[in-house]
């Protein structure tokens, strides 16, 4: 069974030295075996459990939707759809923060086109920023 220092997991996922010291702190990461010299020791369930929680933020779960994930995967009272209906929900969210992202663009794209930058008069961004 390979063993990783905390620096060669930090390298191998991509992930900073104190996020695992956080990850650890707050349960996503179970604790590591430690050398006689206190040094954390991880194995490959930390290396896959990392890579996990790495891939879940890079699709922008939280941390809260990371932990409840965790759960299920090793959890057997619940149903397999659970982890569905979070990832669902998270969608959901994500997409709604594109039509607003999306809405904010044409706006501030009507704003900046209706500029004249050739007159010396007040800039008509200044203008629509003061408009509610």
């Amino acid at each position: 069974m390979a063993v990783y220092s905390i620096g060669q997991l930090a390298k191998l996922t991509n992930c900073k030295v104190p996020t695992i010291r956080y990850y650890e702190q707050i349960g996503l990461l179970s604790q590591p075996a430690r050398t006689l010299g206190n040094q954390r020791r991880y194995n490959g369930e930390h290396l896959s459990r990392l890579q996990f929680i790495r891939h879940s933020r890079a699709l922008g779960f939280n941390l809260e939707e990371i932990s409840q994930l965790i759960h299920l995967q090793g959890c057997t009272k619940h149903s397999p759809h659970d982890a569905h209906a979070i990832a669902t929900s998270h969608l959901l969210d994500i997409q709604k923060k594109i039509r607003q992202l999306q809405a904010l663009e044409r706006e501030l794209a009507q704003v900046t086109n209706c500029c004249n930058k050739n007159t010396s008069y007040q800039c008509k961004v200044l203008e629509a920023l003061n408009d509610f």
